[in-house]
């Protein structure tokens, strides 16, 4: 459970800073952060287990996540509008 909330919170974290490094996504901060949880979830899936680890949750892979998923988002959302 305790590995659970690091990840969202971490995910959070990383998807705001994501958000913030790009310019941010017309979903807002909100959406960044969702953006940043998804993004960790599929970076640690395809990137597997490397770098510094809090609580069994590995930081670069997250970071690598959040970052390729908030873009990809953030051009798709702007292409439709």
């Amino acid at each position: 459970m305790l590995e659970l909330i690091i990840f969202l919170i971490v995910g959070g974290l990383i998807g705001w800073i994501a958000g913030a490094m790009l310019g941010g996504t017309p979903g807002g901060i909100i959406g960044n952060i969702v953006a940043g949880i998804i993004g960790a979830w599929i970076g640690s899936a395809l990137f597997g287990q490397f770098g510094p680890a809090i609580a069994g949750f590995y930081i670069i892979p997250a970071i690598l996540g959040a970052l390729i998923f908030v873009a990809i988002l953030s051009l798709v959302l702007k292409a439709i509008k």
